[in-house]
């Protein structure tokens, strides 16, 4: 399997759930608001001897007029177009934000990969639109109630017999993560359960997490499998190491 970091660049994140570009060279935490977080927005593409596959989809901003996801998946030498499959372990705006996209031609919000099979969580849909905003844009998600390639899941279960999905809450109540077993390897992607590294080798409790003892204790449950078994880990949120493993 061959695994590509599409990184949207790094934000800072704070009560107020707004994400804030933050450069690394010009920029200091601590002028941010007390308690910001620094993280990375990083979908992947994963390809395996069967499909090209996203996992997850940032933030929807776009640059020059397009999305800055289309531009990324360029510049890595995938046309849009090749996406087969879309993975979504949540629906929160900056995993969720690339899944549609506005057509400026006809004003509608289309679905950004519309060849490809979108794979969420049936209950994770039904609670973005519960919630709304500020953690989810309902607005930017309504193609995915509708459109004919969107795959609702309930529970766990396994994609064309190697794409294992588990549904495990924690970090919202309706999380899934993903388990891709192709040529003898394993990637795990844990989306905001296992966000970066560091949280995998720490029992950290997020208080941002909707159970995070629950987060905490899968964090730790899969890091001793993974180490055993051989896992390449994929980390959404870590401003230095996107795959470890």
């Amino acid at each position: 399997m061959r695994v590509i970091p599409l990184s949207e660049g790094s934000f800072t994140i704070d009560g107020t759930k707004q994400f804030v570009p933050f450069d690394h060279h010009e920029d200091e935490l601590n002028d941010r608001p007390t308690g910001s977080l620094l993280v990375e927005v990083q979908p992947f593409v994963v390809i395996t001897s069967e499909d090209v596959l996203l996992l997850d989809a940032g933030l929807g901003f776009e640059v020059d007029g397009r999305p800055q996801l289309f531009s990324n998946l360029m510049d890595a030498g995938i046309n849009p177009g090749e996406i087969t499959k879309v993975l979504m372990t949540h629906l929160h705006k900056d995993h969720a934000g690339g899944v549609s996209h506005r057509n400026h031609e006809t004003g509608k919000i289309e679905l950004s990969f519309p060849q490809a099979t979108y794979y969420v969580q049936r209950k994770e849909l039904d609670f973005a639109f519960e919630k709304g905003f500020p953690s989810y844009i309902p607005e930017e998600l309504e193609c995915l109630r509708s459109a004919p390639q969107v795959v609702l899941l309930d529970g766990d279960g396994v994609i064309d017999s190697y794409i294992q999905y588990q549904l495990v809450g924690g970090h919202c109540p309706f999380h899934q993560i993903f388990r891709i077993v192709d040529g003898g390897s394993t990637v795990f992607f844990g989306g905001d359960n296992a966000p970066q590294l560091q949280q995998m080798k720490s029992k950290f409790v997020a208080k941002y997490d909707f159970d995070g003892k629950r987060a905490m204790e899968l964090r730790q449950e899969w890091w001793k499998t993974g180490q055993e078994n051989n896992w390449k880990f994929l980390f959404y949120h870590d401003v230095k190491i996107p795959t470890y493993g």
